[in-house]
């Protein structure tokens, strides 16, 4: 996997990313969150977009979730099929995973035609 490339752009500058890199002929797979509960680091509408090769823009959560995601995102980007992903841990783990307080996360995942 490629270096991050987090910029901290928002939401709708991660989406025109996105159409940028498959107007460059990019394979490409957009992450969303969907649903949040309890503390979570982004809200719902936060947006990855993840390229074949493994370069990102924007973020999902951080820590081993966001890691998790672009490694889904290379599957649905050669499979074609979107995935909803789930993500909650103990409040014991929380911190390790990027999940302060015990939060949980849904992402949808999906490549972009």
């Amino acid at each position: 996997m490629n270096q991050a490339q987090v910029s901290g752009e928002m939401s709708d500058d991660v989406l025109a990313i996105a159409e940028k890199w498959r107007q460059a002929g990019r394979e490409v797979a957009l992450a969303t969150v969907v649903e949040t509960w309890g503390s979570a680091p982004r809200a719902t509408g936060s947006h990855l977009v993840i390229d074949a090769d493994g370069n990102f823009e924007g973020s999902v959560s951080g820590g081993c979730v966001e890691g998790a995601v672009i490694g889904e995102a290379a599957d649905v980007i050669e499979s074609g099929a979107p995935r909803m992903l789930e993500f909650g841990v103990a409040d014991e783990i929380a911190w390790e995973v990027g999940l302060s307080c015990g939060g949980r996360i849904k992402v949808y995942v999906e490549k972009v035609a």
